[in-house]
């Protein structure tokens, strides 16, 4: 049977072909994660995993000469034979760093066959979220939007809903929300306002990434700023704080108060575009995630898809 795929080609290298070895291959292999956009502590995990395995097979053995069998006994070898332990979420990595980089091998025409794909992989994810429903939402947003309005006796306040809503809508964590500054707001269409995700950290800089919001957002936004008049960050509490605030909602609308937490919300965030069908790529790039970490966020979301449908049918 003929391939007609081509060798992969690294620039600088001669071209990599199945006599070559695991080591040759670690090069073309870190390059395709950079270009695939693979988060840089993904990138240095997924290089050690494979230098593990050339450690157990000998970082000399040839690819096209690695099978199935090998590639079982090395994951036997790592719960049982090696004498450091393993977790099931260090295990459960390491079978898909063997997916990944056996299946680029192979869809690079490098490898006849996919000696990775029948290995099986143990799930070891963490159990679904307790993710909020619309209904749970409603009555979140509307305790929000009592307080923003105020009453005889309290006045307007706007933080509450600015933050929900900022959640929802964008699906950032705690700490990304806690570093917005109000210059991080892309005003000057007002039509399509944007936020832009920011990180000190040179580290987390692909990370970084722009978020469309809600033009009907800046009305809130600025009331909050008239009521509060941040001088540096746009929340000028503490996180804590904000976790209170998130609390006291879901408790004022009759919800367990720990519904409304960052992570639920983020959640929720990405449930509600995942169900109205906004384009996978899209909802994992908003959520900053690489395309490794998304493979388990997308099954979580299906699965989290089907309970809502269970809920209201």
């Amino acid at each position: 049977m003929s391939n007609d795929r081509q060798p992969q080609l690294i620039p600088g290298h001669p071209p990599l072909t199945a006599n070559a070895s695991l080591q040759a291959a670690l090069g073309g292999f870190e390059k395709y994660m950079e270009d695939e956009g693979f988060a840089v502590n993904t990138q240095k995990a997924f290089l050690s995993d494979v230098r593990l395995l050339g450690k157990y097979l000998g970082i000399g053995q040839p690819i096209g000469e690695i099978g199935t069998k090998n590639l079982n006994d090395y994951l036997y070898w790592l719960q049982f034979d090696r004498g450091v332990p393993c977790s099931p979420k260090s295990y459960s990595r390491r079978v898909t760093t063997l997916k990944v980089f056996f299946g680029w091998l192979y869809d690079t025409g490098v490898l006849y066959h996919d000696p990775s794909a029948a290995v099986v992989q143990q799930s070891v994810s963490s159990p679904l979220p307790s993710v909020p429903t619309e209904a749970d939402l409603e009555k979140g947003l509307a305790v929000t939007q009592q307080l923003r309005e105020g009453d005889d006796e309290n006045s307007p306040d706007a933080r509450p809903h600015l933050l929900l809503t900022l959640l929802l809508q964008t699906g950032i964590k705690k700490g990304e929300a806690m570093t917005i500054v109000p210059n991080h707001i892309d005003r000057s269409d007002p039509d399509n306002p944007i936020l832009f995700i920011r990180y000190r950290d040179p580290g987390k800089r692909y990370k970084e990434r722009k978020i469309a919001i809600d033009p009907d957002w800046l009305e809130t936004l600025d009331e909050y700023l008239e009521q509060y008049e941040p001088s540096d960050t746009l929340f000028t509490c503490t996180a804590r704080n904000l976790e209170y605030i998130l609390s006291d909602v879901a408790q004022s609308a009759g919800l367990d108060k720990s519904l409304f937490s960052f992570e639920n919300l983020r959640w929720a965030s990405a449930l509600h575009d995942f169900m109205n069908e906004v384009d996978a790529d899209r909802i994992r790039q908003r959520l900053g995630l690489s395309k490794v970490t998304w493979r388990e966020t997308k099954a979580k979301l299906e699965k989290l898809q089907q309970k809502q449908v269970e809920v209201y049918s």
